[in-house]
């Protein structure tokens, strides 16, 4: 394409003349041009740097923030489920094991076979949405999960309490009245407090002022209501289902051999007769006529709450009184 041309008319010669710009001219004119692509370029950088990269800036906060909520909603879920499981739990340790004749599962059964350090290191690779879109799938088959595991013990309990006089023959509430005691030793190997040697406490020991009122656990009928060596005054209620409980150290005795009670029936009083330190109660459950540890059997008479406090009571309790 040819360079277009400047004329300029000349009165002399009456005529166009073609004008031929100076060097200087030139100059001024690709100064001109190179000051324009200079604003160009800075404008389109500032465009993109301002308009595009503050946007994308902008679609990552908004990103992070719908992420956050994410979480903050799942680790929600994840509370209300573990205080399902914690109930569920509780349950089990509580009620079904019981009736099995079952001990509870220990904590590191319970947890036995999770793998963390595996499966921390196989989500590193994850982007952040993809872990939360892999934590909300999982806690979507944990509640499924536990609304069907619910529902089975839901179905186990209906069928428990339609066997009523079995549940009428095992134990299942405490002894005391729960205001009226304290805990003082719990069941295992303990030190004797008389002769300082180690042995098995195979019950519990209520700590309670004399007199204080003491009642059957379960329907069944006195076997023994007499006094009985290092026991005292000792009450045994054969409760059938292979069941007995014996309450000992009594400073009365109100029922007598022969005679059938009804659970919280009052049967004695808290005393300190026999190998005794001091008037408390020692309580006995006794399944085959092997002891068993009389925190598994208060499943009628405690909320969960109640029930962690017990086991904690029972576990800290060191100080044996017969």
């Amino acid at each position: 394409m040819d360079r277009k041309a400047l004329y300029k008319y000349n009165p002399a010669t009456n005529n166009f003349e073609r004008v031929y710009p100076s060097l200087a001219d030139r100059l001024r004119s690709l100064g001109r041009l190179l000051m324009l692509a200079l604003l160009l370029a800075t404008g389109i950088f500032l465009i993109v740097y301002f308009g595009f990269a503050h946007r994308s800036e902008t679609e990552l906060r908004e990103e992070n923030t719908r992420l956050r909520t994410q979480y903050n909603v799942l680790e929600r879920r994840v509370d209300a489920s573990l205080k399902v499981m914690d109930n569920i739990r509780n349950r089990d340790d509580n009620f079904y094991r019981v009736m099995m004749q079952m001990d509870p599962m220990s904590v590191s059964r319970r947890f036995a076979g999770l793998d963390y350090e595996k499966n921390y290191a196989s989500m590193k690779a994850l982007t952040d949405e993809d872990l939360v879109n892999r934590l909300s799938g999982r806690i979507d088959m944990l509640d499924r999960q536990l609304y069907s595991q619910s529902q089975s013990f839901d179905q186990l309990r209906k069928s428990a309490s339609e066997q009523k006089d079995k549940m009428d023959h095992i134990p299942g509430v405490i002894p005391l009245d729960i205001k009226d005691y304290t805990m003082s030793s719990g069941y295992g190997v303990r030190r004797d407090p008389v002769y300082g040697t180690r042995k098995f406490h195979e019950g519990l020991d209520f700590a309670a002022p004399t007199g204080t009122p003491v009642y059957a656990t379960a329907d069944g009928v006195v076997e023994v209501a007499e006094r009985t060596g290092g026991y005292g005054n000792c009450i045994d209620i054969a409760h059938g289902y292979n069941y007995l409980t014996r309450y000992a150290h009594l400073s009365e005795i109100l029922v007598a051999q022969g005679q059938q009670v009804k659970r919280g029936e009052l049967i004695g009083k808290v005393g300190s007769t026999g190998k005794s330190t001091g008037p408390h109660l020692h309580y006995e459950v006794r399944f085959k006529n092997e002891p068993q540890n009389p925190v598994n059997y208060y499943f009628l008479d405690l909320s969960p709450d109640e029930y962690a406090e017990m086991i904690q009571l029972a576990e800290d309790a060191g100080h044996v009184m017969d």
